[in-house]
């Protein structure tokens, strides 16, 4: 069975109940739940993760880096971390994993500390402005690229 991660930072967790006109109003649970069984008949497991910690992001990373874990790739939606965390791009910068940046909200459209991230450099693609079907574009993504 092939494996996708999917790692969330900050506040992404709260997605349909936070800022509804931005997000949207679907429960991302619910979301990642039928997206997960979707897959799941196609022979794909995803793991999904939350962290409202830079610390944690990072520590999955070197996990993931470390224990060389076989997967098509993974999926970021690093949230603010993305425009602010020199220390997450860093980390990123090494992982030798195919890796898509997702955003929910146009990151354009937004505040114009939003309108850089610190990350993009170093994933293989960015998926921006759809809502939540950022994450299933993603995942479409690499398998296409596997």
């Amino acid at each position: 069975m092939k494996k996708i991660i999917i790692i969330n930072g900050p506040n992404i967790n709260n997605i349909g109940k936070r800022e509804p006109k931005l997000y949207g109003k679907i429960n991302i649970n619910k979301y990642f739940y039928k997206i997960k069984k979707k897959y799941l008949n196609k022979n794909i497991k995803i793991k999904i993760y939350y962290y409202n910690s830079e610390g944690k992001i990072i520590n999955k990373l070197h996990k993931i880096e470390l224990n060389k874990e076989k997967i098509l790739g993974i999926i970021i939606n690093a949230g603010a971390y993305s425009h602010t965390s020199l220390a997450l791009s860093d980390t990123i910068k090494y992982i030798n994993s195919y890796i898509i940046e997702v955003h929910i909200s146009n990151i354009f459209n937004r505040e114009k500390i939003r309108h850089k991230s610190l990350i993009s450099p170093f994933c293989n693609g960015i998926i921006i402005g759809l809502g939540l079907k950022v994450y299933e574009i993603g995942i479409i993504s690499l398998i296409l690229n596997n």
